[in-house]
């Protein structure tokens, strides 16, 4: 029987002293008995609110029946029927604001941890060999691209793989992964468990190119040539600086910059690699969302004397994950809430010295409902810094559209699409951050998994025409 009013398992965690040393998994995750034991919390619903609250719509009570009945191979099927990254969407999803926000349990009791049991569940049903990446289906003789390697990309090419069409996957970089490898720090996403996702998708019998820029390497025109349809999940690259004067100064990262140096290039082991980044005694991390949590996490660990996050608005309107901002807080970074930056300043060999900043208070809510930053008059004040980093936003690379005159762009660079990912180019569609300019990662992943049923009808709806 269901015992919601057991305690919430939290999983094992590393001491914050010690993981600010390294970047292994903060969280390490449930084993078989505290997973039985959360997984008795649940009720079973029949109208099941976390299921319709998630993007992707896992099948939640039906894959934590299945791990109470000791089947942990059937659990993982379950999951799988809608989602091809358990173990990732397990570890970096904001389950807060989907399947655990909608859980019957909030209020009386704490919300199932189902983030924690999909993990548990991926990692164990690999780790086991009993996972088992869905059949693709029968053949159409309709092929696909597919641009880009991040969430997006990889639901699109496996969704489409599974629908019975052949699929390519072309990646700019030397490893496939997009922003999960490029973008979020080992700590919250090892690195296996993105080459362990994507070797299911490869064993659905999905084909991977690395180093092909598209728009540069090939443009769309000519993947058209060889393909029925292209969708393009090549994500927001681009970084959004922060427009203030000395922002050219050296030790000024763009946080897309600074964590891919990190995350791919693994930097934080030179001289063991080529790639270094120097940081200096004091950093400055400018913004509120999640890169800007995992930069700061990221620098902090690099063993500099501060870290400090400047952000415009108060804690309250951050919108990093609570999560990761209570872990930079264990971590001991610095926060300076109701500021903004004015001005970036450098010594005489033209490096970071400074950052002059103002007070805020919040004033009325905008358009989306809110506050806006108002600045304080002479509210001015200095902080001392070697490096800044700027995580205030980015945007699609302009490379793709440039080279393709029938892509429509919106006023922000994003690519124009109807719903379902059509672009205004006939056979191409597009998802994730490529038509959002910022998404989460279960986001993007239900664009790509959207747009192939689009895709699927319009290759479909190709035959029907001969």
């Amino acid at each position: 029987m269901p015992n919601p009013s057991l305690p919430r398992q939290q999983g094992a965690r590393q001491n914050p002293k010690d993981r600010i040393k390294n970047f292994d998994p903060v969280v390490v995750g449930f084993d078989e008995k505290t997973a039985l034991l959360e997984a008795q919390r649940c009720l079973n619903c029949k109208n099941a609110r976390c299921s319709a609250a998630c993007p992707v719509n896992v099948r939640i009570p039906q894959f934590i029946e299945a791990l109470l009945k000791g089947d942990v191979g059937a659990a993982a099927t379950e999951i799988m029927k809608t989602s091809l990254l358990p173990a990732v969407c397990g570890r970096v999803c904001p389950q807060e604001n989907h399947c655990e926000g909608a859980c019957i349990l909030n209020g009386r009791f704490k919300p199932v941890a189902v983030g924690l049991l999909e993990r548990y569940t991926a990692d164990t049903a690999r780790n086991t060999g009993v996972l088992r990446p869905p059949v693709a289906g029968k053949s159409t003789g309709k092929r696909a691209a597919c641009v880009g390697s991040g969430p997006s990309s990889l639901s699109a090419a496996a969704e489409l793989r599974r629908l019975g069409h052949d699929v390519v996957v072309y990646e700019a970089l030397h490893d496939f992964g997009g922003v999960l490898r490029y973008g979020i720090p080992a700590f919250r996403l090892p690195r296996e468990i993105i080459e362990k996702e994507i070797q299911t998708v490869k064993d659905m019998g999905v084909i991977f190119e690395s180093s092909v820029i598209v728009g540069n390497t090939i443009t769309v025109e000519e993947l058209l040539k060889d393909f029925d349809a292209v969708y393009i999940g090549s994500g927001a690259g681009l970084p959004t600086m922060a427009g203030v004067p000395g922002e050219n100064l050296v030790g000024v990262y763009s946080a897309n910059e600074f964590l891919t140096r990190i995350n791919l290039m693994q930097a934080y082991k030179f001289p063991n690699v080529d790639t270094p980044v120097g940081i200096g005694k004091k950093v400055v991390v400018l913004g509120g969302g999640n890169s800007a949590m995992d930069a700061a996490r990221c620098a902090m660990r690099l063993g500099p004397e501060s870290v400090t996050i400047v952000y415009r608005r108060g804690r309250e309107e951050m919108p990093a994950r609570e999560e990761e901002i209570e872990n930079a807080v264990e971590e001991g970074v610095k926060f300076e809430f109701l500021t903004v930056q004015k001005e970036i300043l450098g010594n005489e060999n033209g490096r970071v010295r400074a950052i002059k900043c103002a007070r805020n208070k919040l004033g009325e809510p905008d358009a989306k409902g809110r506050r806006v930053p108002v600045p304080i008059e002479n509210s001015n004040f200095i902080i001392e810094a070697d490096t800044i980093i700027v995580a205030i936003g980015q945007k699609p690379n302009p490379v793709i559209p440039r080279k393709t005159p029938e892509l429509k762009t919106s006023a922000t660079g994003v690519l124009v699409a109807k719903e379902g990912g059509e672009t205004t180019m006939k056979g191409v569609f597009a998802g994730g951050d490529i038509i959002r300019s910022g998404a989460t990662v279960l986001m993007a992943m239900k664009d790509g998994i959207t747009a192939a049923g689009k895709i699927d009808e319009y290759l479909r709806g190709q035959n029907d025409k001969k």
